[in-house]
């Protein structure tokens, strides 16, 4: 599945110590399905820090290993069970984490909800009544991963996209080297992913992985003095 998060700046790691506590499902990274949603809270968390808002791409990894792995717990609708557990997690008297789980997958507790969360726990609401009026709420969706572990399953879009250019890269420089000087597949091979050259490109924060390849295929040579 392809998600979304929204920010001031483009997410290069992850650091769950940085998120905050007490949200919806508890402290986590949060992402959505929705991409208009994750740009909606790019431009507001971007308008607090004075920045452009930037969204972010994941690749999210729900199968059979990711359920092997992770206690995952998917809430379908806005229902009893979903605000209980908001209500939970938002308790700033209980410490975290309030539940064992390591993604939690569900509708968001936007603003105009938790207004209404306030009105229902300060009793001027019922439960039954606050329920009734979520049945009526525009569909939202958020994920929140909880644990170092949960984050093995989300994988950053335009990182796979660099590891599909580091193979192509690769697999182009190996062919050239064994046309043009003779080498054999493995010493080409050994010729290039031991160098200097490769020691740059895989060093993503000069991004000479966006070159074209017979640009770092030239820096190869120049390397090796062929």
């Amino acid at each position: 599945m392809i998600v979304y998060h929204g920010s001031h700046i483009k997410i290069e790691n992850i650091d769950l110590t940085k998120c905050r506590p007490h949200r919806d499902f508890g402290r986590g990274f949060y992402i959505t399905k929705f991409r208009k949603h994750a740009e909606n809270m790019a431009k507001i968390v971007g308008r607090k820090y004075k920045k452009e808002g930037v969204v972010t791409e994941f690749e999210y990894y729900e199968n059979a290993f990711t359920q092997s792995i992770c206690k995952i717990k998917h809430f379908e609708k806005y229902d009893e069970e979903w605000l209980d557990f908001v209500v939970l997690n938002r308790n700033e008297n209980i410490p975290e984490p309030a539940h064992e789980f390591d993604i939690v997958e569900g509708p968001v507790a936007n603003d105009k909800v938790q207004n209404r969360i306030g009105h229902y726990l300060a009793g001027s609401i019922t439960k039954k009544d606050f329920l009734e009026e979520l049945k009526w709420h525009e569909e939202t969706h958020q994920i929140c991963f909880c644990t170092e572990g949960a984050l093995q399953t989300l994988k950053r879009i335009d990182y796979r996209k660099q590891i599909s250019k580091f193979s192509k890269i690769g697999e182009s420089i190996v062919e050239k080297l064994v046309i043009d000087y003779g080498f054999d597949e493995e010493t080409a091979a050994d010729k290039f992913f031991f160098s200097e050259t490769f020691s740059k490109l895989a060093d993503t924060s000069n991004q000479l992985y966006e070159s074209e390849w017979t640009e770092i295929y030239q820096l190869l040579l120049n390397e090796m003095k062929l």
